[in-house]
């Protein structure tokens, strides 16, 4: 026993910088198995207990050790096999392999326990070294299921860690904040119990695990004083061995970020470049990502573009390579495309703006999978499990559950589509600010391109004579800029009048010259004005939709809903609580 417990100290002191989850149960397997002969197979097993991580020199000692397992027909040690053959591998994809073998000796063991951390081993290598959230989900769900009778309550905790991952991926923040909290009360409670100390170790493991992750969920719901008091907390009390230096490395990377948000760029650049060393060694390009990005947008605030745009391209070499980004980053490409729109590089910025295209479609089909999946999935089990428990103590409580059950299904699926409709809410109005951004500082005028289009499809047509198409187009110019277009009732015969000229002639210099007939130009031109107004002016936020359509001219509220979201891809009321949410922001 006692070479078991120095065996496993060697392997979590070794590992517990990347894997604390994927070895948890190293020791528990260790422990409740040595009771029967298997004493050869240890000592297997330690002839490479002193290998480092991804040193494949212990290969062929841990495949004696498996040989051996398969022999008996031990199928907790062919288990356990497999799994030091994934922490010694370099390569990813025998990883997978090897976990793949996890899952089908754990079945053929038929306990539940063995089961429930193969397939959470599985999702874990998924998740950690490819970042495919779908197969990770499925594999954690799974996790789950046979979790529920077991006795191991640090493995059904860590299940629910990973499941809190992926509904903070989604952007569930309040949901995956009440998972994390759940496991940051388990795991504080054993890490500071008088169990053995490598059980101790691995809960400190999951206890600061939890803690960033929940550093991060206040933060995208702007709670930021919660975020950095556990920030503080977290860099004040991790323990000052190697052991911790990835955990303290995610802090320092929420530090530096908290530094940007507040103005302090220079820090923010010193915390991610710290936090960067341990997440480049581990390759957590994920985490690295993020850092790159925040890094970029520091540079940019100090005015150092060339550095800025050094560390915004890492995160497109990172989006290449791997074909994964966070939701976080996309913002990396709204600020390359406008860059190179800026400096007259039309090549580069239309390769970002298919990059962030390509990126939108990832990050829409995860969320349309994993946001059913977790819902559907893991929600509705948690539910039936408690089902099965009321079920004996009381009928009527059944019937109040099953009734709970339909109604949760039944709002699940409201917030998805909700969540889904909000964020093509987002979606359109961000382009609709870009679009009002670019024509304020005059780089985009939507007039004079379709003037210019107008123009070049139909100037042979053109019977006028230039001086008098001069003279109507200075006029409607005036016309424009003096906002005379708000008039209520104004007509193509009543503009003519004013004009000195006749209908015939303004009609065909606004269809030509303006790319679209009288009412289109004329209504274009309404919706505009107001457009900019709601965004420039917060006092027409307050208006109502009447007297927004009649500001700008309409007479209808219904032909002005209609034509705004029409010309701006987002209905009135949608892009006023949108504007009203970003200026409280500030």
């Amino acid at each position: 026993m006692e070479l078991t417990l120095f065996f496993f100290m060697v392997e979590l002191r070794k590992c517990g910088i990347i894997f604390f989850f994927l070895v948890c149960s190293i020791y528990l397997f260790a422990q409740t198995k040595s009771n029967f002969n298997q004493g050869s197979l240890m000592d297997l097993r330690n002839t490479y207990a002193n290998f480092e991580e991804n040193d494949e020199k212990a290969i062929p000692h841990v495949k004696n050790y498996l040989l051996r397992a398969k022999n008996q027909n031990d199928y907790h040690n062919i288990f356990q096999a497999y799994k030091d053959l994934i922490f010694y591998t370099k390569d990813r994809n025998k990883k997978i392999v090897y976990a793949d073998s996890c899952v089908l000796y754990s079945l053929k063991s038929n306990d539940n326990e063995l089961i429930s951390n193969a397939y959470l081993t599985r999702g874990i290598i998924y998740y950690f070294f490819f970042k495919k959230y779908q197969p990770a989900l499925d594999e954690y769900l799974k996790a789950y299921k046979y979790s529920t009778d077991i006795k191991d309550e640090y493995l059904k905790n860590t299940i629910i860690y990973h499941l809190g991952v992926v509904k903070s991926y989604l952007g569930y923040y309040d949901e995956a904040l009440n998972l994390f909290t759940r496991c940051v009360s388990y795991f504080e409670n054993i890490a500071r119990s008088d169990a053995h100390p490598i059980t101790i170790f691995n809960n400190q493991k999951g206890y600061f695990n939890s803690l960033h992750q929940q550093a991060v969920c206040y933060r995208n719901i702007h709670n930021y004083k919660k975020s950095d008091s556990i920030i503080g907390y977290a860099l004040a009390n991790l323990p000052k061995s190697n052991d911790f230096v990835l955990e303290k490395s995610y802090f320092l990377k929420c530090l530096g970020i908290s530094e940007y948000r507040k103005g302090n760029y220079n820090e923010a650049i010193k915390n991610l470049s710290n936090a960067l060393t341990s997440l480049t060694n581990i390759d957590d390009f994920s985490w690295a990502s993020v850092c790159y990005f925040y890094i970029g947008k520091s540079y940019l605030q100090i005015h150092e573009e060339k550095k800025a745009l050094s560390y915004l391209t890492k995160v497109d070499s990172i989006f290449q390579k791997r074909n994964f980004i966070l939701p976080e980053v996309r913002e990396n490409y709204e600020i390359l495309i406008d860059h190179y729109h800026k400096s007259g590089n039309p090549q580069k910025e239309l390769y970002f703006t298919k990059q962030l295209l390509k990126a939108d479609n990832i990050l829409g089909k995860d969320f349309k999978y994993l946001s059913s999946k977790i819902n559907r999935e893991y929600e509705t089990k948690t539910l039936l499990d408690k089902q099965i428990e009321l079920e004996s103590k009381n009928s009527n409580a059944i019937k109040l559950l099953l009734g709970s059950v339909a109604i949760i299904a039944v709002l699940s699926a409201i917030l998805f589509y909700r969540n889904k409709k909000q964020r093509a809410v987002q979606k359109q109005y961000l382009e609709l600010e870009q679009k009002l951004i670019k024509e304020q500082k005059g780089t985009e005028t939507i007039f004079n391109e379709n003037q210019e289009l107008s123009k070049s499809k139909k100037e042979n047509k053109n019977t006028l004579a230039a001086d008098i198409i001069a003279d109507i187009l200075r006029k409607l110019e005036a016309f424009e800029n003096k906002k005379e277009f708000r008039k209520k009732g104004l007509t193509l015969s009543d503009l003519s009048k004013r004009f000195n000229t006749n209908t015939a002639y303004l009609s065909q210099v606004i269809n030509e010259y303006k790319g679209n007939n009288f009412n289109t130009y004329l209504n274009t031109l309404r919706i505009q004005y107001i457009t900019h107004e709601l965004y420039q002016n917060p006092k027409f936020l307050e208006y109502t939709i009447e007297g927004l359509a009649n500001d700008c001219g309409m007479s209808s509220r219904q032909t002005f809903t209609a034509l705004f979201s029409e010309l701006n891809g987002i209905k009135p009321t949608s892009f006023i609580k949108k504007r009203k949410e970003e200026i409280n922001k500030i």
